[in-house]
């Protein structure tokens, strides 16, 4: 793979004359060998997804992944390894039976998934479906009285959009050198004003739902436009909060059943279904929970500084969250793996961080840097995190890495430029100084420390398994999830080693 051009405006940005980097090849080539040759990515992932389970935070499915990767830590050799309490959290849901099938006008299996926090049933229920025909809550006032015991359809579109893309892509050279020629000066288009569709919608489900609810409706199916050909995507069911009270079961299913229940109901021709089920609700320890474990630094002026890298390892119901986010939980575990096979000894410590809570909100990583990272006046980092050198992330699914957002820190540019040269041949060479966003290094950026997410194909992230019943392990590509360890491990050694911190925006 040849280097994607740092185009004009960022190569006068990030400076024609940088410092040169001292990077030791040596350490380097044992990293790259221990990464690619002898790599265990793929067993501590299975660990994270098929023998844990789903990681719905609080879940013991949570616990219990969370519990396996602090024990590995410790047996790796790590230093102050903890479940580490950021706070309150709430309760936890886990779904314990699920069986959704049309038993009239004939028998068919459903494809769908509920959503956390759904209420259930006592045992299987026969019920009839209702199809709301309505355009906003005022509509609802025609079905009061006619929904209890019943399953809802809100009315939506009746036709099915067939997709015409492939669904795992990777970027191509064209689509790194627009990132490496990204302008942060530019002049930015006009954002409309407009309330989004989805949004309209999302506001409508909820109107939706608690008229249900106070009308005795056993649940409600929902569908999407990307619920098709056995995908369905799935996440909460009520809004984030303390409490996490049950609500009427929503149960996301896929747009083809969705479909025929439609035009089955549109033809006045009765549907009837079998739902049954049941999940229990977990309050007993109602603290949130970060996995921690270092690496201590040797050098005596600069072991009291951090070097961080981390993942969230919290993830959706629906499967087992291999993608989102297991797969850069994995790798960080791998890298930390490589780390103490090849015996390095770090100048400053090495912190990895597996966040819980990122998927309602960053809840773990915000907590971290807000407990030990913050001065409560200023809102920016204090002495403490002016100890950190760099915090590097990872959740953009199984891509190989394929650089680094800059997210605008301009004097970072040169020493990734350098750090990033021993994995050219692995496709690693695009730097741009564009922001991303939607991850866990935000919070360290919001109060001005050193962030950075990596650039990963894309692969079938968006399309197929971003919070999606099929984010499994067969949706993993080991062999970029060995170059991304190995691509990380070489960057935290050299920001471990090197004479300065990495500097601030």
């Amino acid at each position: 793979m040849r280097k994607i051009v740092i185009l004009p405006f960022l190569l006068l940005t990030l400076g024609l004359f940088a410092q040169k980097e001292n990077l030791d090849m040596e350490m380097i080539a044992k990293i790259r060998d221990e990464g690619l040759n002898h790599s265990q990515v793929m067993e501590i992932v299975f660990n994270l997804t098929d023998a844990n389970g789903p990681r719905l935070m609080q879940s013991p499915g949570y616990f219990r992944a969370a519990n396996w990767a602090k024990n590995r830590l410790a047996s790796w050799g790590l230093e102050n390894v903890a479940l580490e309490s950021w706070g309150r959290w709430g309760k936890g849901w886990q779904l314990e039976k699920y069986y959704l099938a049309m038993t009239a006008p004939y028998y068919k299996p459903l494809i769908g998934f509920p959503k956390t926090f759904s209420k259930g049933t006592k045992g299987v229920v026969r019920a009839q479906v209702v199809l709301l025909d309505i355009k906003d809550s005022t509509g609802l006032s025609a079905y009061r009285g006619q929904l209890k015991g019943k399953i809802i359809l809100i009315k939506g579109n009746d036709t099915l959009l067939l997709g015409f893309q492939p669904d795992a892509s990777r970027y191509s050279d064209s689509d790194l050198i627009k990132l490496a020629a990204y302008d942060p000066t530019a002049p930015i288009a006009a954002v409309n004003n407009t309330t989004p569709k989805n949004m309209t919608a999302a506001n409508l489900l909820a109107q939706v739902k608690k008229f249900a609810l106070s009308e005795g409706a056993l649940a409600i199916l929902t569908t999407s436009v990307r619920n098709t050909d056995g995908t369905v995507f799935v996440q909460n069911g009520i809004p984030y909060s303390g409490e996490m009270k049950p609500t009427i079961s929503d149960i996301s299913i896929s747009q083809e059943d969705f479909l025929t229940s439609q035009r089955l109901l549109q033809h006045q021709i009765p549907v009837s279904l079998d739902l049954d089920l049941q999940a229990k609700i977990y309050s007993e320890d109602q603290k949130g929970y970060n996995v921690i474990a270092e690496i201590p630094g040797t050098d005596k002026n600069l072991k009291d500084q951090l070097v961080m890298i981390g993942g969230h390892l919290d993830s959706w119901q629906a499967s087992t969250g291999a993608t989102d986010n297991a797969a850069g939980s994995a790798v960080m575990l791998e890298v930390v793996r490589i780390l103490k096979v090849v015996g390095i000894k770090p100048r400053r410590t090495i912190r990895i961080a597996l966040w819980g809570g990122e998927e309602t909100g960053l809840h773990g990583s915000t907590n971290y840097v807000k407990n030990h990272f913050t001065d409560s006046v200023t809102k920016k980092f204090n002495a403490a995190g002016d100890k950190l050198s760099v915090y590097l992330n990872l959740d953009n699914g199984s891509g190989k890495i394929r650089g680094i957002y800059l997210q605008g820190n301009a004097a970072a540019g040169p020493i990734f430029d350098q750090w990033l040269e021993p994995f050219h041949d692995l496709g690693a060479s695009t730097l741009t100084l564009k922001n991303t966003g939607g991850t866990d290094f935000l919070a360290f950026d919001e109060i001005g420390l050193p962030g950075f997410q990596f650039i990963q194909d894309p692969l079938e992230y968006g399309s197929r398994t971003h919070h999606s019943n099929m984010d499994s392990y067969d949706h993993l590509s080991a062999a970029d999830l060995k170059q991304a360890a190995t691509i990380i491990a070489a960057f935290v050694y050299d920001a471990a080693q090197r004479e300065a911190k990495i500097p601030r925006k």
